[in-house]
């Protein structure tokens, strides 16, 4: 307690500056703890894939079609429980700024294989029966305004020309990490329209959705769909749905990576910030050290001072970082909703950044420790007057 004290009394000795080291570890925790998130929340559709759930799509690459022909063939493979197909639509809404994913499905079997899209009975059926309709998730509705029966019209770009949508139901995610931002239409509304302008495209679809029976069987399921297909015009390439989102993820890992240096280097930042500060203030008191010595004090008692005033500077700040994470956390999931749907932070980030603090008080303290709790009495009283 009497060693507590005297630190407490050290770091008021000079408020602003300690306040001011306090801020600094502060800013450089909630910065390390935003980008972390950030980092965590590019691989959460790779964490949330389901296990039950392949994609096939063309083995070249996503942007060559499949022939529909294939969906019979794929559901006779054993192990196949269900299949639903689409394509990626790429329309624009208003202008290029306001973008939202948007995909022509199979609608029915495709909201049995995602039931983390829930849309009440009544909305289901609505989309169903109109060729026309489309559905649109919750977060998507209210930044536009939609509502039940509002005419929404896209842009085409891969499929040129104005289209229009009837927003029959607005569906809610399952849990808070289910995306919102999604328009999904019938797929044969498209097909059709694609079959009168050029009919050359027409039958085709971009991705097939194979819903297995179990995880056990999905490599073998992968292995039979591709087979059936090796060697014709279109041969297929069956991932989990997890590869499948980590092929994604993958062509911006250079700029994850990136993004992780950056929060490293403003932890180290601010670590010699706030070694150049205690390192101040053990050179100021060098005098007061070798008085402290001369009253019976030992090198461990003053190194236990010193040391202990660097590693409360650095929690107080980590602290405070730490409760300025949330409402930082909150205003870009509120303001900020277009590009990260949710914005979560997760209990390991709280403990890296309480880690983070931590590791900066600790290593801006052994050099003033060090030098504090070795000052030869006769020098440093030398330096009092």
């Amino acid at each position: 307690m009497f060693f507590l004290k005297f630190v407490i009394k050290n770091i008021f000795r000079h408020r602003l500056r300690s306040i001011l080291t306090i801020v600094g570890v502060a800013v450089a925790v909630l910065a390390y703890g935003l980008l972390r998130t950030l980092v965590g929340l590019w691989y959460a559709g790779v964490d949330r894939a389901s296990d039950t759930r392949l994609i096939t799509r063309n083995s070249i690459s996503l942007i060559f079609p499949l022939p529909v022909s294939y969906l019979e063939r794929i559901r006779g493979v054993p192990g196949v429980k269900k299949v639903a197909y689409g394509s990626w639509f790429g329309g624009i809404y208003i202008d290029e700024k306001h973008f939202f994913a948007n995909y022509a499905v199979e609608p029915k079997s495709y909201l049995e294989l995602y039931p983390e899209f829930v849309l009440p009975e009544k909305e289901k059926s609505a989309f169903l029966m109109d060729r026309k309709a489309c559905i649109v998730g919750n977060r998507l509705a209210k930044t536009y305004g939609w509502k039940i029966g509002d005419l929404v019209t896209l842009k085409g770009t891969i499929y040129p020309g104005q289209w229009e949508f009837v927003v029959r139901g607005i569906y809610h995610g399952a849990d808070r990490t289910t995306e919102e931002r999604v328009l999904l239409f019938h797929w044969d509304y498209l097909n059709e329209a694609v079959r009168q302008t050029a009919a050359g495209r027409a039958d085709q679809v971009g991705f097939y959705i194979i819903g297995v029976t179990s995880p056990a069987v999905a490599p073998d399921v992968a292995v039979a769909v591709d087979a059936l297909f090796k060697n014709s015009l279109a041969e297929t390439l069956t991932e989990t749905e997890r590869a499948f989102n980590l092929g994604f993820v993958s062509m911006t890992e250079a700029i994850m990576v990136a993004i992780q240096i950056v929060s490293y280097m403003v932890i180290a930042i601010i670590m010699v910030v706030a070694a150049n500060t205690m390192a101040m203030t053990a050179r100021e008191r060098l005098g007061e050290y070798a008085t402290m010595k001369t009253l019976g004090f030992t090198a461990p008692h003053i190194g236990g001072i010193i040391f202990g005033e660097s590693v409360a500077i650095s929690l107080a700040g980590g602290i405070l970082g730490v409760v300025l994470t949330f409402p930082a956390a909150h205003w870009i999931e509120v303001e900020l909703a277009q590009y990260f749907p949710f914005f979560s932070v997760s209990r390991e980030t709280i403990l890296l950044e309480m880690l983070a603090a931590l590791t900066v008080g600790v290593v801006s303290g052994i050099f003033p420790t060090w030098r504090g709790s070795t000052i030869r009495i006769a020098a440093g009283l030398k330096r009092i007057g």
